[in-house]
């Protein structure tokens, strides 16, 4: 059987293929090149009633480039479309397009909500790149001298269509979440502007700090802005945590919320440096419960924030001085039951339990995203 035919039948069927996903394919610069092993029979069914073959399973965030070990997770998973870090400078798209070429029959980059239906219908992936921090564009938005253009339309035409404000700290446009009085600067008016102007979906809360995502949202009169990868303070108090300000202000645009499966961010609070309960799917259900029972099932989706077996231990990937341990702990945890996005099925079977309807599911596991999608995105 081709690789084609075979990842049509995973994407048709919905439902975990039993692949077994080989070393991952790092972001460009890593070592890559290791063997992947062959598909194996698909398993038993698994207990819940999958979506239908016509809809569209979409991540509104996983950390990282697209790579073979999340691709395999996600074809495992019944997941179609991801949003994951895009290119910062031409040799890094340089290496990501060696990607795309290599697993063409695989996965494509999607720049249209139409290419991402279109890569569904012949079974494949679709990957849209995104930033979770604007910093890459560095003082050019900002400087009293030159001027104003800037790089952003360039990396639009080659496929970025979402990008964040701050990753946890301040830079040129606001604050990070670490920051969270901060407010949206005057480099950061202009930024949403351009992004607004471009078709670039506006990814606030999460990295972003309270002031600075609120500000931004306040200018963005008719477009949806999202979160793509947070959870809930009323729960966890975690800096990475939204509040019902934030909830309320996204679902007034019509955006939506994605939900991370870091375990952390459901349970560990500010203040809390001991270790933290290993949670499961019940807790994670919880807060789709909650966006859904707060403002509505419209405004919550997937956005899981998975690293894929990146290490990101204290005084390596994490900057101790930073990020304090309150705000993640060591070992980097994933909830019981959803550590790779090879295991959503368990989370659509939870959601199923807690009585949420077909129509629901399908809205949190991907209507939601395509329809903001394309309001900002258009055709």
């Amino acid at each position: 059987m081709k690789r084609r035919d075979f990842v049509k039948g995973l994407a048709v069927a919905g439902a975990a293929s039993g692949l077994t996903g080989g070393a991952a394919q790092a972001s460009p610069g890593r070592a890559t090149g290791r063997p992947v092993a062959a598909p194996t029979a698909p398993p038993a069914s698994p207990s819940f009633s999958p979506l239908t073959q016509d809809d569209i399973v979409v991540d509104g965030l996983f950390a990282g480039a697209m790579r073979l070990s999340h691709l395999r997770g996600m074809q495992e998973g019944g997941v179609h479309c991801g949003v994951a870090g895009g290119p910062s400078d031409m040799a890094t798209f340089a290496a990501l397009l060696r990607f795309f070429d290599e697993y063409a029959d695989e996965v494509v980059l999607a720049k249209s909500v139409a290419e991402i239906r279109d890569a569904h219908g012949r079974g494949l992936v679709s990957n849209v790149f995104c930033w979770q921090s604007a910093t890459v564009l560095g003082d050019s938005f900002n400087s009293p001298i030159g001027s104003a253009a800037t790089s952003l339309r360039a990396f639009y035409e080659i496929g970025l269509r979402q990008v964040g404000i701050c990753y946890n700290v301040a830079n040129a446009f606001g604050s990070g979440c670490l920051e969270p009085e901060g407010p949206l600067t005057r480099a950061g008016h202009r930024l949403v502007e351009e992004m607004h102007s471009l078709g670039i979906i506006l990814d606030v809360g999460g990295h972003t700090g309270e002031r600075t995502t609120l500000d931004a949202i306040a200018i963005s009169d008719g477009v949806p802005v999202i979160c793509s990868h947070t959870n809930i303070a009323a729960i966890a108090d975690n800096y990475r945590c939204i509040s019902d300000r934030v909830i309320d202000a996204i679902a007034g645009t019509g955006g939506v919320i994605g939900l991370t499966a870091v375990n952390d961010f459901h349970v560990r609070g500010r203040g809390n440096t001991g270790p933290t309960p290993h949670v499961g799917i019940e807790e994670h259900v919880d807060q789709y419960d909650y966006i859904k029972n707060r403002v509505g099932v419209d405004h919550v989706g997937l956005g899981t924030d998975f690293v894929g077996g990146m290490a990101i231990p204290y005084g390596g990937g994490i900057n101790a001085e930073i990020i304090t341990t309150d705000m993640v702990s060591e070992p980097w945890r994933f909830i019981r039951g959803f550590e790779s996005i090879a295991e959503l099925p368990n989370v659509i079977d939870g959601l199923r339990r807690r009585g949420w309807t077909d129509d629901e599911v399908r809205k949190a596991m991907g209507a939601n995203w395509l329809r903001v999608y394309q309001q900002v995105w258009g055709g």
